[in-house]
């Protein structure tokens, strides 16, 4: 049990004295600290056990008359400091554990909030309230009281703190579509921030996406992780693919030593004053405002703000010369108030394109089979929702809409930053291939169920249903009997009957010599392509003594992270696998192609190649059967072009890089 006079005198002497660690120790407001702590602490009486409450009184009621009352005054800079936990929905632990972590986390900022009225606390992703109110719904209750009162702010956008480079754009609507709509139910709140402190890298699709559903702010401290080039802004207008701006802020808490500022900066604050001083210090907008914003709280594993931090934050709310007030805030009221500043500055700057996270780049190849889930998932249920439309439209059916939300809250559940990069422990990935087994049984029940009614519709009418889920009218290829055949073209979004597909090829295989309508390919001893010639553009693609489709084997050490990390240096040395097992000329339908099987160490590669007449197209159809470790294996086409940047494709759009 604390003694709560020596307990506050604690405090009343740790703030100032933190402030030691930075001040120059030849500064007005270095030597006043000092003098004033010197004089406190020379009141006590440590000899007398009976004199010491009586001192330590004294000393607290001089520290508050003559330092924290005459001598401090509010200052011109401000630290808003925020209550917040950032709690991972699956990392080190499973979804099943941070039901648990939510309970203990929220119980305990419902706690501190009963002993410091002014505590302020906000909280991000909807998954974690609604298992907090099928868990705990007392806890709930009080939760929702809290935010009526507007000491707790639901914030964040999103249904999760969602990956947003591996998910679709349909997904990352969502995400906000499922976000806004719960918080809006449960507690009669418009988000407008979307809040990603820690995503690894963010889509310049974004901005759109986000004006387009309501979203003004964009906040995130990651993209100070970077290990190669430093973000130049913290207050910036972000421009997407299309030109739409979204105001964005990056948090800037770190420790101030004394020395330079260092680039990584942290969503998980304290509100020490080295971390109050140095949020500010590292904030490099202050020809904007006057204001920078630190969340306080452990996070990761949930656990968020402790007495500690509201104690301190007590003191240097106060006005420290040397350092700037601290002031507990929302990040609604801080992004209003900085809203205001920036609307027509001539000052704000702008950053064009994705905002690329230049670390944990090994997330984007660790763990295959989840990514792939997700992405057939993804397209299964935009399909499923097409038909249940053209259902509707036909036959009058019911929109299954309980049926696709529960699926779609599977997914977007499963595209937590730290699930679908490949980033958690073994345990998050058993469950979510259970998961999306059951997501995929929900959605192709649901199509099956659909096609057959569309079906039905059409009478008696011979021949096969094709579907085109594109948004554009194309041909198609589809499997009928086994074989792969083309379609016709279909309108987009659309379905034909079909009663006649194409189903022959005419592409000539002379030993290593594949010839179609539009290329001459050369395969060399190894099968690889030694030779591309296009015959529409007369020209050889491969370059000069490069040969087409290597695979090669790169060395893959991390310093850190086994799973997150790819070095640099992995690209300067490598082997090629040549060795070849067979190689064999295969037919299916409207295609021909040569199947090579490769072994290398413990492992094989299988790749059929498959070529297409009336087409322009080759496949690449690879299987690994993978017992290798701290390799990477890459596939190489050294084409003979010459150019600085390449388009690649983004959600809803391209970008150059």
């Amino acid at each position: 049990v604390p003694d709560r006079d020596v307990q506050a005198l604690y405090y009343d002497i740790l703030y100032p004295q933190q402030m030691l660690d930075y001040l120059d120790s030849e500064s007005d407001a270095y030597a006043q600290i000092v003098r004033y702590l010197y004089h406190a602490v020379s009141m006590l009486d440590f000899g007398n056990p009976d004199q010491f409450g009586d001192t330590v009184r004294a000393a607290r009621d001089f520290l508050q008359t003559e330092f924290y009352g005459a001598y401090c005054t509010p200052q011109k800079a401000t630290t808003v400091c925020i209550g917040h936990t950032h709690i991972d929905c699956a990392w080190l632990w499973t979804l099943r554990q941070t039901k648990e972590k939510v309970q203990r986390s929220f119980a305990t900022v419902l706690e501190l909030m009963k002993r410091y009225p002014e505590y302020r606390f906000m909280s991000s992703q909807p998954l974690l309230y609604r298992d907090l109110k099928e868990e705990a719904p007392v806890l709930y209750e009080e939760v929702k009281a809290r935010v009526r009162e507007g000491r707790w702010e639901p914030e964040g956008a999103m249904w999760v703190e969602a990956d947003c480079n591996l998910t679709s754009g349909e997904s990352l609507v969502r995400q906000i579509l499922f976000g806004k709509r719960f918080f809006r139910e449960e507690f009669g709140v418009n988000s407008r921030i979307l809040w990603l402190p820690d995503v690894f890298g963010y889509s310049a699709a974004l901005p759109q996406i986000l004006k387009k559903s309501g979203v003004d702010w964009f906040v995130t401290s990651k993209i100070s992780w970077n290990d190669t080039n430093q973000m130049p802004y913290d207050t910036f207008l972000w421009r997407g693919i299309d030109g739409t701006g979204i105001y964005t802020y990056f948090l800037t808490a770190q420790r101030d030593n004394g020395q330079p500022t260092v680039r990584h900066t942290t969503y998980v604050g304290k509100t020490d004053a080295q971390m109050i001083s140095g949020t500010y210090k590292r904030y490099r907008q202050k020809n904007l405002n006057s204001e920078a914003l630190l969340t306080f709280g452990f996070g990761d594993g949930g656990g968020g703000p402790t007495a500690e931090h509201l104690e301190l934050l007590r003191r240097g709310a106060k006005g420290i010369p040397g350092s700037p007030n601290a002031a507990i805030g929302s990040a609604g009221e801080f992004l209003s108030r900085l809203e205001r500043e920036i609307a027509g500055n001539p000052l704000l700057p702008t950053w064009q394109g994705e905002l690329y996270l230049e670390f944990h780049r090994g997330t984007y190849t660790t763990q295959a089979n989840n990514k792939r889930n997700n992405r057939q998932c993804e397209l299964l249920y935009q399909n499923a929702e097409l038909l249940a439309c053209i259902d509707y439209a036909l036959n009058g059916t019911p929109f299954p809409q309980n049926d696709l939300r529960k699926g779609w809250t599977i997914l977007l559940t499963n595209q937590f930053h730290d699930i679908i990069p490949g980033s958690s422990i073994r345990e998050v990935y058993a469950q979510s291939d259970r998961d999306y087994a059951e997501a995929r049984s929900i959605g192709e029940g649901l199509a099956s169920r659909v096609k057959k009614r569309i079906v039905a519709s059409l009478g008696r009418e011979e021949g096969y249903v094709v579907f085109n889920p594109h948004g554009f009218r194309t041909e198609g290829l589809v499997q009928v009997n086994g074989r792969t055949v083309l379609t016709p073209p279909v309108a987009p979004k659309g379905y034909t009957v079909v009663r006649q597909f194409r189903t022959d090829n005419r592409i000539r295989v002379d030993g290593r010599t594949v010839e179609t309508d539009r290329y001459r390919v050369l395969f060399d001893e190894a099968w690889q392509i030694a030779s591309l010639y296009d015959k529409e553009n007369d020209r050889e693609v491969l370059k000069s003594g490069g040969v087409g489709n290597e695979l090669r084997l790169y060395a893959d050490y991390p310093d850190s992270y086994d799973a997150w990390e790819w070095q640099a240096y992995s690209r300067d040395a490598y082997q090629v696998v040549t060795a070849v097992a067979s190689a064999d000329t295969v037919e299916d339908g409207v295609r021909r192609g040569i199947r090579i099987v490769r072994p290398f160490g413990a492992s094989s590669v299988t790749q059929t190649v498959w070529f297409y007449d009336r087409m322009g197209r080759i496949d690449f159809e690879t299987v690994v059967d993978w017992h290798e470790r701290h390799q990477m294996l890459k596939a190489a086409f050294p084409v003979d072009v010459q150019s600085g940047r390449a388009t690649f494709e983004i959600q809803f759009g391209t970008i150059e890089r």
